[in-house]
């Protein structure tokens, strides 16, 4: 995915602040050498001596949060000498000052090798914990068949790669098939319904010969988790597609999530469905017609797939985000540059993400202009 905009990347709640795991910034790496530097040209600039030997104490502690054991080892014996060279008149301090920096300097040096092994740690768990959570949601191909598809994803639960939203876009002997979903539930807790039900999907657009017969099988799933209590009154909400083959119709299925958006001419539209009830209520019976919901689909035409975390955002003011509104102005032929451009207005409008927010966007497109 193309690099995002400013405002999406200060306000992205994916992003690792210093503070939440990642590298420390350029100042606070420069900041022990800094004031070494400053405390040298201070100290033989000045006529008289200088009690400011106190400063130089600081560095080996500030060298713990981005060094390793080795460079605050080196720069601890660094204050160390400066305090006894003549030339620096650090108003010659007392044996009981030099033996508090040297133990501060050990000090530091063993703290500094406890992070240094702590962060190792954290890296290779999150290195595994996102291989993990990848593996559940892979990201999608530029294209299946004859569609172009984009998909984005931000968890609402920092940290996070996948939560209670989900999607795929799959290839099947039918046509190109797609579920977007929401499992009741939010973050890391919700993660193996997810798994489950994209792992139905997976499994049911090759068997199925029948979009609602996709739909029955992800019900199915929920229900069997259900009645083995292993996630009790568990629901959720999804929304099925299937292209036909040239990629000139498509048809809809919803279990209680909102529909798909039609973008056409310049205008968006919700997709009209008959909806059906939300997966995991064990009432697979009442599925809808296979022969209804079907779109005719033009050359240009996309379709915009959202989670509640999108039409539900609010603003301070407590004001929905207006995504029917706002989608012509966003509207663009590239699915990947609509999706960030709604999500950098969604964070615009909202300021910040309290629940997951999940985009799919399909673009359908004949053979002809580079589909395979």
């Amino acid at each position: 995915m193309p690099k995002a905009p400013a405002l999406l990347t200060r306000r992205n709640p994916d992003r690792r602040g210093w503070l939440r795991g990642a590298p420390p910034p350029v100042w606070v790496r420069v900041l022990p050498v800094a004031l070494m530097v400053l405390v040298c040209v201070v100290t033989l600039a000045s006529p008289n001596p200088l009690d400011i030997g106190f400063l130089l104490g600081a560095i080996p502690p500030l060298a713990v949060l981005s060094y390793g054991p080795l460079a605050t080892a080196v720069l601890g014996v660094a204050v160390v000498v400066m305090l006894n060279v003549p030339a620096f008149q650090l108003n010659h301090p007392g044996n009981a000052d030099l033996e508090t920096v040297v133990f501060v300097a050990v000090l530091s040096v063993f703290l500094s090798f406890v992070r240094s092994r702590r962060d190792a740690q954290l890296d290779l768990e999150r290195t595994v914990a996102e291989a993990a959570q990848r593996a559940v949601v892979p990201p999608l191909p530029d294209r299946v068949g004859p569609v172009r598809c984009v998909g984005m994803y931000r968890a609402a639960q920092r940290g996070t790669l996948v939560g209670g939203d989900f999607f795929d876009v799959r290839h099947s002997p039918h046509g190109v098939r797609a579920v977007m979903g929401d499992v009741q539930g939010h973050g890391l807790a919700a993660v193996s319904t997810v798994a489950a039900l994209l792992g139905a999907f997976r499994e049911a657009v090759l068997d199925r010969t029948d979009l609602a017969a996709v739909a029955a099988a992800l019900d199915r799933r929920l229900g069997v988790d259900v009645e083995e209590g292993r996630h009790p009154e568990l629901f959720a909400t999804a929304v099925l597609l299937e292209f036909s083959g040239d990629a000139q119709s498509v048809r809809v299925v919803s279990c209680g999530h909102p529909p798909p958006v039609l973008l056409r001419d310049g205008k968006a539209t919700e997709v009209e469905v008959v909806p059906w009830t939300p997966l995991g209520l064990g009432l697979a019976d009442g599925a809808p017609r296979p022969d209804g919901n079907t779109v005719l689909l033009r050359p240009g035409d996309a379709l915009f797939l959202s989670s509640d975390g999108v039409t539900e955002a609010r603003d301070s003011r407590g004001a929905f985000y207006p995504l029917l509104d706002r989608l012509p102005r966003l509207a663009d032929p590239d699915p990947d540059v609509l999706a960030r451009r709604v999500l950098t207005d969604l964070l615009a409008h909202c300021g910040t993400v309290r629940d997951d927010v999940t985009m799919l966007v399909l673009t359908p497109s004949a053979p002809a202009d580079g589909g395979s």
